[in-house]
């Protein structure tokens, strides 16, 4: 289970002031609009900054001061990071060493992790000759090749057309489900959420005004989100 115990950190102004928790394997969308807290709550549970206050717990290990690397933690942003001198493989066996030193067996996963994302046949190729929906798979394969239980996601298909995005979320929920990650997606589309999601933590002004699940959401939408829909 992920804990956020009263986290609370102010930057440049802003305030982002949160609790909550999340069940392993649970997939939890968080919706708001630009500036809302998104990005800077997974930069805390990334490891990326330090709150203020609070703490952030890990199946009740604290790892609110955790390097990035101890972190149970793989996150994917919106731009892939990508490396354009590297191959496709390459680039995705960084997710298992930095220095590319592999053995076979890491080849293998290597392998592996390509084929689950329908890349098996572009691991020579430079990032620069794929398609956009392509840069994103070998991204989403690097990130899985880490193999840590937390997933979290930085609005990473904002920028794919609509029908790619429905595709890279398809394939993100089959692959989580079948590993069991439990994640968290930034989005800015309720949609998005409820393709990928089970619940839903909407941000407003640095503060988590609604936590609800999101089957059967339409039925009865809360007043808070009815500018969302």
């Amino acid at each position: 289970m992920l804990s956020l115990d009263e986290l609370r950190l102010t930057q440049d102004g802003f305030t982002l002031s949160l609790s909550g928790q999340i069940a392993r394997g649970e997939r939890v969308a968080l919706l708001g609009a630009s500036g809302s807290g998104k990005s800077t709550l997974l930069s805390l549970i990334a490891g990326f900054d330090r709150p203020d206050a609070g703490r952030i717990l890990w199946d009740g290990q604290d790892i609110t001061e955790a390097p990035v690397a101890a972190r149970p933690v793989s996150i994917l942003f919106q731009d892939g990071n990508l490396f354009p001198h590297l191959s496709v493989f390459d680039n995705v066996a960084l997710g298992l060493r930095a220095d590319l030193r592999l053995s076979a067996g890491d080849r293998d996963r290597v392998a592996e992790s390509l084929s689950q994302v329908g890349l098996a046949d572009h691991a020579s190729k430079r990032p620069a000759a794929l398609s956009g929906g392509q840069q994103a798979r070998v991204a989403l394969a690097r990130m899985l090749l880490r193999d840590r239980p937390l997933a979290l996601l930085d609005e990473p298909f904002a920028a794919l057309d609509p029908g790619l995005k429905t595709e890279m979320l398809a394939l993100v929920h089959d692959l989580s489900s079948g590993q069991g990650l439990t994640l968290l997606m930034a989005c800015h589309d309720l949609r998005d959420a409820e393709r990928l999601c089970d619940r839903l933590w909407l941000l407003e002004d640095g503060a988590k005004v609604l936590d609800i699940p999101l089957p059967g959401l339409r039925d009865d939408p809360p007043a808070a989100l009815r500018d969302w829909l």
